[in-house]
């Protein structure tokens, strides 16, 4: 098992946002309703290419799903934390882990941020819509057979591109690679303010190296 890590991936947030910023420029990022298609446009074409784009482009569209699991939840006795739900998570993707060949509580340790930051993104919504009643969602999408099902989806690819990323992940490069790689997917899905605390989130556990 690999030893635990310091969380210090977390202070990659400010770099982050600062380069965000600077890529979007004075419009700033949009807000989640306002938030337009991504750009079609590829990291490659940009200069931007750092091995781990497959990933954070992942990591971000599983953190935009967090809107459609809150606007599912909102006003109803479903808990933004589910325990349970969460352990099966985390079983089935170590057992996933170890056929793949990668080691389960890294992944694991992956996919735990994953949850923590789609829980971030909907406590923060939530908050949102108390205090702008206007902004509530407006259609309640279907937990069951419509979100869940598309996060499942996403874990599938994700332990795939966890797969193909592995030794780009084990470099000691991968800090800064990291963080290119994140600003570019926060940049063509115009994340806002509270969707790069998630990405931010998202991260810590995807670098192996130190």
């Amino acid at each position: 098992m690999r030893a635990q890590r310091p969380r210090s991936t977390l202070t990659l947030l400010g770099t982050l946002t600062t380069a965000v910023t600077l890529a979007l420029g004075t419009a700033g990022p949009a807000t989640a309703a306002e938030r337009p298609v991504p750009v079609r446009h590829t990291a490659a074409a940009h200069g931007l290419t750092s091995g781990l784009t497959p990933v954070t482009e992942l990591l971000a569209q599983r953190l935009l799903l967090a809107d459609k699991v809150a606007a599912a939840k909102y006003g109803t006795d479903t808990p933004i934390d589910d325990p349970e739900r969460e352990a099966r998570i985390l079983d089935d993707v170590r057992t996933r882990a170890a056929g793949l060949g990668l080691d389960p509580d890294a992944v694991a340790a992956v996919f735990r941020d994953q949850i923590e930051a789609n829980k971030l993104v909907q406590r923060g919504l939530y908050a949102r819509w108390d205090a702008n009643p206007g902004e509530r969602p407006t259609e309640r999408p279907d937990l069951a057979k419509e979100v869940r099902p598309a996060l499942d989806r996403i874990t599938t690819r994700l332990l795939a591109a966890l797969d193909d990323t592995e030794r780009v992940r084990n470099l000691p490069s991968c800090g800064p690679r990291l963080v290119t790689a994140a600003g570019w997917s926060a940049y063509t899905h115009r994340l806002d303010g509270l969707h790069l605390k998630g990405l931010g989130r998202a991260l810590p556990s995807v670098c192996a190296a130190p």
